[in-house]
């Protein structure tokens, strides 16, 4: 039968007439009370938002023009104040060379005491100065303010006396260190010192009190919790005084700093936005230059304190102007929640019917798919059983040696095992395939399938294979993932008609609860991927829904992908695919890991005894004619005495009578399918045979997968269709080898 593509969908509540027991209104008036209601409150929220943000905004813009004109106005202040210091230090420094003038070291150390106090009468009036110092050319202090005599000291090594006297400009201002002559941190501003012919004779140094810069920051500024920071700093980033001081503080401004950066490129004045040297904290920071001496100063005010005062006028602004918003916000609230129970009592009734229709939609929904399921699942029992019919007679052709049909039946036999491979899909996508799970060590099984893989890849695809070292072993049913795999191959080869490459990639993964994947635990990652055309986005949706195809009519099933995902579902495990046009698709098959790699034990060699092996009494339960009669020759050409009953009722009154009667149990051996009509199915039957005084070995047969676990539990052998030929010879040996002699008839082949 023909299924629609989709359920008619219910009728929306719009178009069913109105049975309430409440007025009818129509639905449209409450849309537009509540669109006016919702267009006030959106007004009475956006309107004064915007203009709490208008305002808040210019005030901002207020606060920070005021800051940046405060920080511009102190730095010219200081500008100012340094000039005056620098340029007095000059003048100073000009007095002590006219001293000195046309005395050479040994001259000055002769009238040391005299040049000693003019030193000090010099610079005794001027609180920044520390010390007045002369020096010779090279690097002995001479004399100076501070002491008589002078200690023998030498700056020879130091970046101020090596600058001077080699002409740099920079280091006639020295960093911030503990002066020599001064005995206290200064920085120092020094001259060279010249002989009559112009040679470098020495150097005349002035020691500079950082202190006293930062008094005068502070007398400028005010408290040390103010907005505000003040700083002295020399052209290569040498901090020679700041304030707000602190016990760790850097030497050199931050070289990544944009303040650095405006050093570096020479600017005299200008203004940036930085995070301070000191603490870290943003601020806006306005520098210039001080004249011609490499030395600049700067005024930084922290723009923590302008939000901190726009917080606060924020605040005020916010209450004056949402608090009758507020009261209005909740009138219109009370209205649409007003409107919204008239509206719920009129849709009441509507809501309730939608909902009853939507569970009978989703349960007719569900049966469907059930019964689509139970169909596939019947089909392909049915088919199996025309399958083992074909089977067992090419078998009965193939044991009596006919001539001259090796092509035909070879022929058949492909069929076959095409007819079998469609089975198992039908079977895999209904849920219903039997999974023969062993444990696989990934390292071996993956390579011995190279050529099976390159053979379903075709010549023009290359085959690569990348396995992780140390891979674990995997439970899983080999055939089903033979064919997962081959499935796979398939698609990628018609997705690459010219040809390209496939890749098949193994590793180990651990998913853990908080990972948010759907698996948890221990798992092997079997990836395959491709370099074809990909798949849009509505494809990629449907990849694994059953029966859903791209390819032409008669090249493709839509069951390869839909058996994939039922393999891994089923095997614990989870499939996943990723693709986009033009960028190749990725098949991800994540398997459970098996525990420990099983090695299956080797079956004992058979011996071969000096009497022909004796055959069984078999006792053939089955329903269908045509396979019976085909079992039961091929059971007979194998050397067997078979008897054919057509269900498990007839087979356990059988056995009734002969308990009745005293008499031994007729039969060896019990082979009974599952499905058969009257009361009794085969795993029935097997129970009942279990329980028997003599207790008979039973082979079943089915090819549902929940009927074999049921199986399984009963403790028989059991056999899924389609099954092969030998496997049934293999167990019937099996059998005979477990039967005690006595207790079986000797029957011709």
């Amino acid at each position: 039968m023909t299924l629609p593509d989709r359920l008619p969908e219910a009728p929306s509540p719009a178009s069913r007439p109105n049975t309430s027991p409440y007025p009818a209104v129509p639905e449209q008036n409450f849309a537009v009370r509540r669109i006016t209601l919702i267009a006030l409150l959106v007004a009475a929220i956006v309107l004064p938002c915007i203009y709490v943000a208008a305002m808040a905004y210019s005030d901002w813009r207020t606060r920070e023009a005021e800051a940046t004109d405060i920080a511009l106005r102190t730095v010219r202040l200081a500008e100012e104040h340094a000039l005056k210091v620098f340029d007095m230090n000059d003048a100073l420094v000009a007095r002590i060379i006219d001293l000195t003038q046309g005395l050479d070291d040994a001259g000055i150390r002769q009238h040391e005491e005299a040049i000693h106090d003019k030193l000090r009468a010099i610079g005794g009036g001027y609180p920044q100065v520390a010390a007045l110092s002369i020096f010779s050319r090279t690097g002995t202090l001479l004399a100076s303010s501070r002491s008589y005599p002078v200690p023998p000291r030498s700056i020879a090594e130091r970046d101020d006396f090596i600058g001077i006297r080699d002409g740099k400009v920079l280091e006639h201002i020295s960093k911030v260190m503990m002066g020599p002559a001064a005995l206290e941190k200064v920085f120092n501003t020094g001259v060279a010192r010249r002989t009559a012919d112009g040679q470098f004779a020495g150097v005349v140094s002035v020691a500079l009190r950082p202190y006293y810069f930062s008094a005068f920051y502070r007398e400028l500024l005010g408290d040390n919790d103010g907005p505000m920071t003040m700083g002295l700093t020399r052209t290569d980033g040498a901090i020679l005084a700041h304030y707000p001081a602190r016990p760790d503080q850097p030497t050199m401004a931050a070289s990544n700093s944009p303040f650095a950066h405006a050093l570096a490129q020479g600017q005299r004045a200008g203004i940036v936005r930085m995070r301070s040297s000191m603490d870290g904290s943003p601020l806006i920071l306005a520098f210039r230059r001080v004249g011609a001496y490499p030395v600049y100063v700067s005024s930084g005010y922290r723009t923590a304190a302008i939000w901190n005062g726009w917080y606060r006028h924020l605040s005020v602004l916010l209450l004056s102007m949402f608090t009758p918003s507020i009261v209005l916000w909740c009138v219109i609230w009370l209205s649409l929640k007003r409107l919204a129970a008239e509206r719920q009592a009129w849709e009441s009734w509507q809501a309730e019917a939608s909902k009853r229709r939507s569970l009978e939609s989703a349960y007719r929904q569900s049966r469907k798919m059930q019964a689509l399921g139970n169909l596939v699942g019947s089909v392909a029992h049915d088919f199996n059983n025309l399958l083992m019919i074909v089977s067992a007679n090419v078998q009965i052709v193939r044991r009596r040696a006919v001539p001259g049909l090796e092509r035909e039946l070879s022929a058949i036999e492909r069929a076959l095992k095409s007819g079998q491979s469609l089975t198992r899909q039908l079977l895999g996508v209904a849920r219903k395939q039997p999974l023969r799970s062993e444990t696989v060590s990934v390292e071996r099984w993956l390579p011995a399938y190279r050529e099976l893989l390159q053979a379903s890849l075709g010549a023009k695809i290359s085959l690569v294979m990348n396995i992780s070292a140390n891979v674990w072993p995997m439970r899983v049913d080999v055939a089903e993932f033979e064919l997962a795999l081959i499935n796979i191959a398939i698609n990628a080869r018609d997705a690459m008609p010219h040809g390209g490459r496939f890749t098949v990639r193994a590793s180990n993964l651990n998913f853990r609860e908080e990972d948010g994947f759907p698996l948890t635990g221990e798992f092997v990652l079997i990836a395959l991927e491709d370099t074809g055309v990909g798949m849009p986005a509505d494809v990629l949706a449907r990849a694994f829904e059953p029966l859903f195809t791209t390819k032409p009519k008669g090249m493709g099933t839509g069951l390869g992908l839909p058996q994939v995902f039922a393999f891994c579902e089923r095997s614990g495990g989870l499939a996943a695919i990723d693709s986009a046009t033009g960028a190749g698709t990725s098949v991800h098959l994540y398997l459970p890991r098996a525990a420990e790699l099983q090695i299956a034990p080797q079956a004992p060699p058979v011996t071969t005894a000096s009497q022909p092996q004796r055959g069984l009494r078999i006792m053939l339960v089955e329903d269908n004619d045509e396979v019976a009669a085909g079992t039961e020759a091929l059971l007979q050409m194998m050397g067997h005495q078979v008897s054919v009953i057509a269900n498990a009722d007839l087979a356990l009154q059988r056995f009734a009578a002969c308990q009745e009667s005293g008499a031994a149990a007729p039969f060896d051996l019990v082979i009974s399918d599952i499905h058969m009509p009257g009361t009794m199915n085969g795993i029935d039957l097997a129970e009942a045979m279990q329980a028997l005084e003599n207790r008979l070995p039973v082979i079943l047969v089915t090819g549902y997968a929940e009927e074999i676990e049921r199986a399984r539990h009963v403790g028989v052998r059991v056999l899924s269709k389609p099954f092969d030929i030998a496997l049934l010879e293999q167990m019937l040996q099996s059998i005979q080898r477990e039967v005690p002699e006595p207790d079986r008839t000797v029957h011709g082949a």
